[in-house]
């Protein structure tokens, strides 16, 4: 498991339907070593910090087997690293591979895996279609967040090492399913409410959901 590209990118406004926009989607790869702070990256920001950015959403990471994939099935568009928005692209480590309270050494910082990542209408523009946010979550190829344990420095090149794995293994495919398609799967929703190293806000979206089932 290794990094295989770094991605930066301050927000920029740019006009979407006639109207603009800021969003910090777009991300460039950078070189050399780059600090790793508790809410991003050095030369990193995000544009709405209601929806995005935080300590349990510092670090994106995009899987680049899920490049492959996108490249195979959309030879039109445009894929160079950082096309996701994400911070780490990554070789080796996917989605189904880790679960919520999973921690890793990533260069010099240790990071925990907090929660599956969710598409806005940002991706979309990031791609130039409104109806790949769609798709995109359909396809279930999301990659996931991770909460800074310990700052460091990481870049381009550097393993990825898996230090713990949480005992419960609450997959970050699990709570994309539960989000996505299995409403009706009541086990799994408690489960996911009471996982304590799910956000709070993953946790109550579920109590609500197991709250509705029983109204």
């Amino acid at each position: 498991m290794r990094v295989l590209s770094v991605n930066v990118g301050l927000p920029r406004v740019v006009t979407w339907r006639g109207k603009p926009v800021t969003t910090g989607i777009y991300k460039e790869p950078v070189e050399g070593r780059v600090p790793v702070r508790k809410l991003n990256l050095d030369g990193d920001r995000q544009a709405d910090l209601r929806v995005h950015g935080g300590p349990e959403k510092a670090v994106y990471v995009y899987p680049s087997e899920f490049y492959e994939l996108w490249r195979n099935e959309r030879p039109e568009l445009d894929f160079p690293w950082g096309q996701f928005g994400e911070n780490l692209t990554t070789e080796g480590v996917v989605d189904g591979d880790v679960s919520v309270g999973d921690r890793y050494r990533v260069g010099t910082a240790e990071l925990v895996v907090t929660q599956p990542r969710l598409p806005c209408f940002k991706l979309g523009i990031r791609m130039g279609s409104a109806a790949f946010v769609t798709e995109f979550l359909e396809r279930g190829r999301l990659g996931f967040y991770l909460a800074v344990v310990r700052e460091g420095e990481v870049e381009a090149g550097d393993p990825i090492v898996a230090l713990a794995r949480d005992p419960r293994g609450f997959r970050v495919t699990d709570v994309a399913r539960l989000y996505a398609r299995d409403h009706d799967d009541v086990e799994g929703l408690r489960r996911a409410a009471a996982l304590d190293v799910l956000p709070e806000s993953w946790r109550g979206y579920f109590a609500r959901r197991l709250s509705a089932r029983a109204a």
